[in-house]
């Protein structure tokens, strides 16, 4: 019997490994699970040996993608997984994705956003955050939520929707995430659907690379509404009036 190659590992039979040793000993060197069967059960998995230092930059950083990279995990056991590690991490579509470190270029167009979001708020009901901050994203005819931490959000339902453990459990009423090129494909996508779907007004995407902003706008869960804004142009919100950015200054570097 051929051995099968699963996310788990390689699984061979304890036949088959025992008559293989070695080949199945370079598999392990080479960073490789190897799981054992005996009369069709799982009964050992042999790992690849890691120092201590080894186990708490490597373990600990890729336990999670090794686990629950491309499986179906449930909203239930996403909160339990988050609320035991120090990573950061979010749910989409019921697959949990790690989240870099930003670039310092995403961390300067942040900072300027906020300013310039939180001085048009101060004297408004709605309050303005920042990442890490969990949002627990309900879409419209789909049980379980996605969580995500959108790099800035804006959130005018703030009273009323705040857990016993201080957590927000309301919809913002709009969502900034500056693109990257490890997220532009969820940020343009999944997450864009998410937030159609969950009742968000408005969706704004950073683009630094093409320099220019996307503004969505969104009503009955549907896209109602999409701007392009470029460096020399005024970003412009349909939701908040007298709410803007100038383009040209925030990617001023």
């Amino acid at each position: 019997m051929k051995p099968v190659r699963y996310q788990e590992g390689i699984v061979v039979t304890a036949t088959e490994f025992k008559q293989n040793f070695g080949k199945y000993l370079s598999c392990i060197e080479e960073q490789k699970d190897v799981v054992i069967t005996k009369n069709g059960k799982k009964v050992a998995r042999l790992t690849p040996y890691l120092t201590d230092i080894e186990q708490y930059f490597t373990v600990s950083e890729n336990t999670l993608d090794y686990i629950c990279g491309g499986k179906k995990v449930s909203y239930e056991e996403f909160i339990e997984i988050s609320e035991k590690s120090t990573l950061r991490m979010e749910l989409i579509n019921g697959e949990i994705n790690l989240l870099a470190s930003p670039s310092i270029s995403h961390q300067e167009i942040l900072g300027k956003i906020y300013i310039a979001f939180n001085e048009y708020f101060r004297e408004k009901d709605c309050k303005v955050f920042m990442a890490p901050f969990d949002v627990h994203f309900k879409k419209k005819d789909i049980k379980e939520p996605d969580v995500m931490q959108p790099d800035l959000l804006v959130v005018c339902d703030l009273k009323g929707n705040i857990s016993e453990k201080d957590k927000y459990m309301g919809t913002p009423t709009l969502v900034i995430e500056i693109l990257s090129d490890r997220t532009r494909s969820k940020d343009m996508v999944d997450k864009l659907n998410t937030y159609m779907l969950s009742g968000v007004r408005e969706y704004w995407m950073i683009d630094f690379k093409n320099l220019q902003m996307l503004i969505y706008n969104f009503t009955n869960f549907n896209i109602d509404n999409f701007r392009s804004f470029k460096q020399e142009d005024m970003a412009v919100s349909a939701v908040f009036e007298g709410l803007s950015l100038d383009t040209g200054e925030v990617f001023k570097t």
